[in-house]
């Protein structure tokens, strides 16, 4: 691809191409993670009202993007939703398209919650920091029972790193499918691909929802977690030939 950017890196699990420089805070048991009627409140207003449509705007335009497999949803009240972290400008925005009308709490990075001002919007939109002491921690995991129970889908990118118009699918461990295990719920994955388009700059976005995985309950949770790993990765894979345009090229350090 003509002037086609290049981004070196040396570690698939660890390293972080947002372009950010936030500085995130610490999330400890302080953190509200629940909220109380103003957060009910900006749920409304800047969520429902702003975030979703603007979203569904912005994705069109940009990126015309589309979404395949959105009937394998039907009839699943809860569930966890899994997906490859591709793009800065999209992935706040893909999980709210795919559960639409529901709305959907992401597990975020503390960034997200750090910024001066919007920060204190993104718990508002969905946004669970990670917690970073062991009180949080307990908070954490009772947001995530809550919200679930309550009939609302949690969104987790377990890559955790973002980059930007990757077109493989990179190794992730299977810590996060714990909450899913602890809950026995269905489990569903989207993978972003990028295409080429006939009309406008940039290629066309394309996501392709897969599921559902559930896990045996019978067995031990940590061959639970393995198993829920490993059908989202491998789906995850075979979905990410799907991409026709590579926008970045990535080069593993020792290669060069």
């Amino acid at each position: 691809m003509r002037n086609q950017k290049v981004i070196y890196y040396s570690d698939e699990l660890n390293d972080e191409f947002a372009a950010d420089s936030i500085k995130a805070i610490k999330i400890d048991g302080n953190y509200d993670y629940h909220g109380g009627f103003l957060r009910k409140l900006g749920r409304v207003f800047f969520y429902r009202i702003i975030a979703i449509p603007l979203g569904w705007i912005g994705l069109k335009l940009r990126y015309g993007h589309v979404i395949y497999g959105k009937e394998k949803l039907k009839g699943y009240k809860r569930f966890f939703l899994y997906g490859n972290h591709t793009n800065n400008f999209g992935d706040p925005f893909v999980p709210s398209m795919i559960t639409f009308p529901k709305g959907t709490y992401v597990v975020v990075h503390p960034n997200n919650v750090s910024m001066p001002v919007l920060g204190k919007i993104t718990p508002s939109l969905g946004a669970l920091p990670l917690p970073g002491d062991f009180d949080s921690t307990r908070n954490f995991i009772n947001e995530i029972n809550n919200r679930w129970k309550a009939g609302s889908p949690i969104t987790i990118y377990p890559e955790a790193h973002i980059w930007p118009y990757y077109t493989k699918i990179r190794p992730f461990k299977d810590m996060s499918f714990r909450y899913a295990v602890q809950l026995n719920s269905p489990v569903f994955c989207f993978t972003n691909c990028y295409k080429k388009r006939k009309f406008g700059p940039g290629p066309k976005m394309v996501t392709f929802i897969d599921g559902p995985f559930i896990s045996d309950p019978s067995l031990p949770a940590s061959k639970q977690k393995k198993w829920l790993r490993e059908q989202v990765y491998n789906a995850m894979v075979l979905r990410s030939a799907e991409n026709e345009v590579e926008m970045v090229k990535y080069v593993r350090r020792e290669d060069t």
